[in-house]
């Protein structure tokens, strides 16, 4: 049986290159959420992220969707980190 988009969710990589703000169908993709459950938690305030009204519409922006799903917004995902200055370095830039 083929799975419909809102059961398939989004990839790490797709949901990296995510424009900043997006409408609600995508972010129903992102978390799984079919589209006339998702609106409809959206019209009660219980959506699992923020939510931007602009004019009639709703939007969702990625850091806010990253940060719903675990993934830091700052990061290439899941898991990695920024590395820790070296000694030689945090040397240069106390001089």
């Amino acid at each position: 049986m083929q799975k419909t988009p809102a059961e398939r969710g989004m990839q790490l990589a797709e949901l990296l290159a995510l424009p900043v703000a997006f409408d609600l169908d995508t972010s129903n993709r992102a978390l799984q959420l079919g589209r006339t459950k998702g609106f409809d938690l959206a019209k009660r305030g219980e959506y699992p992220v923020r939510i931007l009204r602009v004019g009639r519409a709703y939007r969702v922006t990625r850091a806010d969707l990253l940060r719903a799903l675990g993934i830091d917004p700052n990061s290439d995902g899941p898991g990695s980190s920024h590395p820790e200055p070296s000694d030689e370095n945090s040397l240069i830039h106390q001089r």
